[in-house]
């Protein structure tokens, strides 16, 4: 476990920027609830107003005038983009930044397979993931619990667990697409994550692009839903897993027959 390890201290620092960066935006969001309660009916009026808007982002199912719908709005969406970017990136750059830092020669003239690198890079890769939702996990319960709110556990347990599996499915495939690399791509990684958040947009909004939920991590972790239903969308959850198993098989596949430059 000697490469696990360098991987963990490799990322150390991007980890902490992101997670704390996730954690402050999430933090900010929850305490400025309190200062917005009274003003929410209002405001919750002229979003349901606003038709496709409306929908995109599944407020005409939340009440943004509570603390859960605003939660699931407000902190889904900070949760949401900001831990597909860091999954993205931290998916993308795994197997790529050997050759790109010419650092392969190095690594592979140790006494270590191919496969065993591949698998300790995708471990190190999920476990920063895990590291982060937990930080952020406890941050979200300690501000709620600041401002005096009452914890729905089972729906914010929920939507926390979506958009673990949600990250972990796109590092899982940017996992894939990094083993297919010559050098660190940040673009691919960012433009992936953001093009799937668009998708879910454009499927909430138009009743003809519905098939695009399956394609999308996103789709089960619609605050909507899940604060509607207590529950994930297994026919979303199915296929997102089915992706994630098939990216870090790939980089598995590819890599071990891959020409190293």
């Amino acid at each position: 476990m000697v490469l696990l390890k360098h991987e963990l201290k490799r990322g150390r620092k991007s980890l902490l920027i992101w997670t704390l960066a996730i954690s402050a935006f999430l933090v900010i969001c929850v305490f400025l609830f309190p200062e917005m309660k009274g003003m929410m009916g209002d405001v919750g009026d002229i979003f349901a107003e606003m038709g496709s808007f409306t929908k995109a982002f599944g407020m005409d199912q939340l009440d943004f005038g509570t603390f859960q719908g605003y939660y699931g709005i407000e902190c889904g969406n900070v949760l949401g983009i900001g831990g597909a970017l860091f999954a993205a990136l931290t998916g993308i750059f795994a197997l790529a930044k050997e050759e790109g830092n010419h650092t392969a020669e190095f690594l592979f003239a140790h006494p270590i397979t191919r496969s065993r690198a591949v698998a300790e890079k995708a471990l190190a890769v999920f476990l920063q993931i895990l590291i982060c939702n937990a930080v952020v996990l406890v941050l979200s319960l300690a501000s709620i619990a600041a401002i005096g709110e009452t914890i729905f556990w089972k729906e914010l347990l929920l939507l926390h667990l979506a958009f673990l599996l949600l990250q972990l499915e796109i590092a899982g495939i940017c996992f894939g697409i990094s083993a297919c690399l010559h050098r660190n791509n940040a673009g691919i990684g960012l433009g992936l994550a953001l093009v799937f958040y668009c998708l879910n947009l454009m499927a909430n909004i138009s009743e003809s692009a519905k098939a695009l939920k399956y394609v999308t991590p996103f789709s089960y972790a619609e605050a909507a839903d899940i604060m509607r239903d207590g529950a994930l969308q297994p026919r979303y959850l199915a296929p997102g897993m089915c992706f994630l198993c098939v990216g870090v098989l790939a980089a598995f596949l590819v890599y071990r027959k891959k020409d190293l430059r």
